[in-house]
């Protein structure tokens, strides 16, 4: 679920200091119910390292909610975003990394690795303080980890859920693209039968207006209403108008 971000609430974030207090407050705005369990949220980060993103992307145990990688980096994918940060919360109050909050940060590390995105760190929030594995030296030491190295069965599917990714933003793009240049194309169209019709209606008009010309001076010399009528193409009723 994306969340969306207040104006002051885009900024950079170049260290973890930067967004702990963007994090702190999206915590207690849920309700306290929601409180009480752990969330995990991506936050997308630019080259400039503008926050350009926050999406909640699990609601419950952490561990059993998260069943498939591109849950976390499909949106880092749409949007071409070079960076995530993960953050969760302990209900508990502790600021200890669990196990399974190590072996998650492992996974996704290595997942990233593999589709272009960088997992530059993981927050851990209460309501009063946070830690972070990128501070406390934590994500090193998980880079440098090879439990977690991806077979490579593991590495060719997540290698085709991103290209179906990419390919479905091509699409998108290709299709808003071609929309464009429809509207442009129509209003290019538009253009030359407006401008055509424009002639058309002026050629009409100054034929008309020659008519009636005519058919004044004929009348001023008193030819026969019904030889002008025939002469000028206009009816009787028209030249009889005519002063």
């Amino acid at each position: 679920m994306n969340i969306e971000l207040k104006e002051k609430q885009k900024v950079k974030i170049r260290t973890d200091k930067d967004l702990y207090p963007i994090m702190r407050e999206i915590l207690l705005q849920a309700n306290k119910t929601d409180q009480n369990k752990e969330h995990l949220w991506v936050c997308g980060i630019g080259a400039n390292n503008l926050l350009l993103y926050l999406e909640l992307v699990s609601l419950g145990t952490m561990f059993q909610s998260i069943t498939e990688p591109m849950d976390i980096f499909s949106w880092a994918l749409q949007k071409q975003v070079p960076m995530i940060i993960l953050v969760h919360n302990h209900p508990s109050e502790t600021l200890v990394a669990t196990g399974a909050d190590k072996d998650l940060t492992d996974q996704m590390i290595q997942v990233g690795n593999l589709v272009g995105v960088k997992v530059v760190d993981h927050l851990i929030i209460t309501t009063k303080e946070y830690y972070s594995f990128e501070s406390s030296g934590l994500l090193g030491k998980l880079r440098m980890s090879k439990k977690y190295v991806l077979s490579f069965l593991e590495e060719e599917r997540i290698k085709n859920e991103a290209q179906r990714i990419g390919e479905e933003i091509g699409r998108k793009a290709g299709l808003k693209e071609g929309k464009k240049e429809g509207k442009r194309e129509g209003k290019k169209e538009g253009l030359k039968e407006g401008e055509k019709k424009g002639v058309e209606k002026g050629i009409k008009e100054g034929r008309q207006e020659e008519k009636i010309e005519m058919a004044k001076k004929l009348k001023e010399k008193g030819i026969d209403i019904d030889i002008i009528s025939e002469t000028s193409g206009l009816s009787i009723e028209e030249i009889e108008r005519l002063k």
